[in-house]
């Protein structure tokens, strides 16, 4: 009996000491990465996220990791991808972590050899729709695709309702629309709908003659300035904490579906700052980061502890439109192509 109470004692301190001696190596491991990442002094971060939301993001970061810099290079998703391959085929590696809004940058990146396998802490509880089953590009970040009006100019009661009715000649001379040239959010908007009505939606959209823009967020802009009354398309995020400024910007949701943009992050397999770009996509994946991103920015995220504003739909109350990443890769230069053919720029 004492001899099985001795064996039972014994095991029970060697499951402590393990405990502790994994937990130690935790620490040491983390402790490792900190220290390199401060040897390698700055991060890389090429985003295709509002320049006020990414340096918002990046100064977050340095205040909790001092010693350590982050340096945004923001534009359009298909600017940065341009300039990422331009960068790759001069033998110029620069960028650590990439952030773009059109998945299928992450399919073409994927076959090209161009990202690294990390799986950001947390992330086995991230959504399907968030999770990457090759560990290389989570979505960090969501939004829909919306129709804007300027409130003190259009009446709620006469707005349009589904995408449809934007293609009522009424509405001719007083749209605006960003670009798929521009945007990769625009790309994935434009791809939903032609699956839904066909590239015959635009050739109509097209002869109500929008005033045309490159980024999703420049029609919040044309239309609380009265410009245009009403947006085409545009990022509901941004309208959202723009109305919440004071701007005179009401959102649509259309009824035939809202397009839903899922913007992954993954880190360069060829990173210059390789410890400090997954100490930096551990940081932005973190419950504060993504709740600062719900209340701040009003996007949806994959951390599934995060609480919404109580003005925001939920994203199971909308009819969500999703493409195909592998069908947005393959057909993207189809999409850009036929826009300039119907919109003329």
């Amino acid at each position: 009996m004492r001899a099985k109470r001795r064996e039972f004692r014994w095991s029970e301190a060697l499951a402590v000491f393990l405990t502790i001696s994994l937990m130690a190596g935790v620490s040491l491991a983390q402790d490792s990465r900190l220290v390199e990442a401060r040897r390698e002094g700055k991060v890389v971060w090429y985003t295709g996220a509002a320049l006020l939301t990414a340096e918002r993001v990046a100064k977050l970061f340095e205040q909790a990791h001092p010693g350590i810099k982050v340096e945004v290079h923001r534009s359009g998703s298909e600017r940065i991808l341009q300039r990422l391959m331009q960068e790759a085929t001069a033998g110029i590696k620069n960028a650590d972590v990439f952030n773009s809004s059109d998945t299928g940058h992450y399919v073409l990146l994927k076959k090209k050899g161009m990202l690294a396998k990390y799986t950001p802490a947390g992330a086995e509880r991230f959504p399907e729709g968030f999770r990457d089953p090759e560990g290389i590009a989570f979505g960090w970040r969501a939004f829909p695709i919306v129709i804007s009006y300027n409130s003190t100019l259009l009446p709620g009661n006469q707005t349009p309702k589904t995408w449809r009715d934007l293609l009522d000649p009424k509405w001719k001379g007083k749209l605006v629309t960003a670009h798929p040239g521009y945007s990769g959010s625009i790309a994935t908007y434009m791809l939903a709908l032609v699956n839904l009505y066909g590239w015959d939606y635009f050739k109509q959209l097209a002869q109500n003659k929008p005033f045309l823009v490159q980024s999703v967020h420049d029609p919040a802009q044309v239309v609380a300035s009265g410009e245009r009354m009403v947006g085409a398309n545009g990022a509901e995020y941004f309208l959202y904490s723009q109305r919440k400024k004071g701007n005179p910007l009401g959102i649509v949701y259309p009824q035939d579906g809202v397009p839903l943009v899922v913007s992954p992050s993954a880190i360069t397999s060829f990173a210059p700052h390789p410890a400090a770009a997954k100490l930096f996509t551990d940081f932005i994946f973190t419950k504060d980061i993504q709740q600062y991103l719900a209340d701040s920015e009003g996007l949806y995220v994959p951390h599934p502890e995060v609480t919404y504003p109580p003005d925001k739909p939920k994203l199971s109350e909308l009819k969500l439109l999703t493409v195909d990443p592998e069908e947005l890769e393959r057909r993207n230069e189809e999409i850009k192509k036929r826009f300039v053919e119907f919109f003329g720029a």
